[in-house]
């Protein structure tokens, strides 16, 4: 793959204006002010990133952690521009020097498809159909959308958000950059590949677009003539997945330690764990010397060392393996090629963070809670619209935004409205809703 040719500013759905564009203003930032300004965007406020919507102690939701994610991506993209500039001169000048942002605006979108109440409510979705009510209608769908259904997946939901043209709206849904949609796209195959673990990239109704993108850009396609769709990642896939990494583990650590999952000791240990003897004395010495005696600030402090770490490491990673991840060979992510130490004080977090917070009390009661009303209210819009004619039915049908095709004569495009409705809510709004049907919620009490 070619640097030239990956970074492209032609927009989905107004290719024939590419040529007449002349801004001044970088499209890669229009890019990032368009999904900053949009309500899906805002809509994060309000949907679980690991622990339950904050009450006194304000933890970290999906708005809060794509901002975090976009800030580091912004460093990591500019640090490998800089680097790779040097190394190839015909890169300066170009589309190239712009990453950072690329990565930046990527790392804003990559948790916009992902529905209420985190991985509960995917899995919701996905049993709905594979195991649930919804089981049946298996023999009245194709085998392309079956698939996409039962392996439901936010990072795709994130890519047909953002490309879909849903009713009113105009083609190429937010009419972002080639290189920007591309750079979310995490499993770049079909959901027919997704395999146990049930990632894929793009659900079937907008493989085109992919398709388009992808030859446009000149990923290497790595299926053969006839094989469902698979293609090597788009190089600043690595950069946005790092970002991502870097932000939910070690977040999620300074969470804890303010909710009380982790003491500070423990929370000291597994920070400063990063670092050599002689860097942990320079820390400590200097939260002496500052005068800090709060345990959060002291957290806080170690949580930012560590961050410029991880986001140095991830840098050097892509620098050193640059031809590796441009010919498709690279294997795994980049948080699995930093140094030793670095790594397996990584390793330590997320065998302390599975243990500690993503199966303590608080987490699980929102993924049993968060289960139930994404399970009720699959059942009930999707009886709805297999049984439009009922007077109850019609009452759930008129709830839904008129962007989404409801109505359809098709039963997929239909199947398809529902999670789009649904996958789109947030936290709040699906509990107000969830309520309201179980009629245990009345507007006027």
């Amino acid at each position: 793959m070619d640097w030239l040719r990956l970074i492209s500013n032609k927009r989905l759905g107004q290719e024939y204006r590419h040529p007449l564009r002349h801004d001044d203003r970088s499209e890669f930032k229009r890019d990032y002010d368009r999904l900053i300004f949009s309500a899906p965007f805002r809509r994060m406020q309000n949907k679980t990133q690991v622990f339950p919507l904050p009450g006194s102690i304000f933890v970290h939701n999906r708005l809060t952690h794509s901002l975090e994610v976009a800030s580091v991506g912004m460093s990591l993209g500019n640090d490998v521009a800089h680097a790779l500039c040097q190394r190839h001169p015909h890169l300066q000048g170009t589309l190239f020097e712009e990453i950072g942002t690329i990565v930046s605006a990527a790392c804003l979108a990559h948790d916009m498809g992902n529905p209420p109440f985190g991985h509960s409510g995917e899995k919701a979705i996905q049993t709905f159909f594979s195991e649930g009510k919804g089981q049946p209608l298996q023999h009245q769908t194709s085998e392309a959308f079956w698939n996409d259904v039962t392996h439901f997946e936010g990072n795709a939901n994130a890519f047909r958000l953002l490309t879909h043209q849903f009713k009113g709206r105009r083609p190429g849904g937010f009419v972002l950059t080639y290189s920007m949609l591309a750079s979310i796209v995490k499993y770049p195959f079909a959901s027919s590949l997704a395999g146990e673990h049930g990632k894929f990239g793009f659900f079937s109704t907008e493989q085109a677009y992919y398709e388009r993108i992808a030859d446009e850009l000149g990923l290497l396609r790595l299926s053969g003539e006839g094989q469902p769709l698979r293609c090597a990642r788009h190089p600043l896939v690595y950069l946005v997945e790092a970002a991502d990494d870097i932000c939910y583990e070690i977040m999620d650590i300074e969470d804890a330690h303010k909710l009380r999952l982790l003491s500070y000791d423990e929370t000291r240990q597994l920070l400063s764990g990063f670092f050599d003897e002689k860097t942990q004395k320079q820390m400590a010495e200097r939260i002496v010397e500052e005068g800090v005696t709060d345990n959060n600030e002291k957290v806080n402090y170690m949580r930012a060392r560590v961050i410029g770490l991880l986001e140095y490491e991830c840098a050097k990673a892509f620098i050193e393996h640059e031809e590796e991840i441009l010919c498709g060979t690279f294997q795994g992510s980049l948080i699995k090629h930093i140094s030793e130490r670095a790594r397996d004080a990584y390793d330590v977090c997320k065998k302390v963070s599975k243990r500690k917070i993503y199966n303590s009390k608080p987490v699980l009661d929102v993924e049993l809670s968060g289960y139930k009303i994404m399970e009720t209210l699959m059942s009930h819009m999707v009886e709805a619209v297999l049984t439009p004619d009922r007077f109850y039915s019609q009452q759930l049908i008129g709830r839904v935004s008129s962007q989404y095709d409801i109505d359809a004569p098709d039963l997929e495009t239909r199947l398809m409205a529902v999670i789009d409705y649904i996958s789109g809510m947030t936290d709040i709004y699906a509990l107000d809703v969830y309520q309201k049907i179980m009629g245990v919620a009345l507007p006027i009490v």
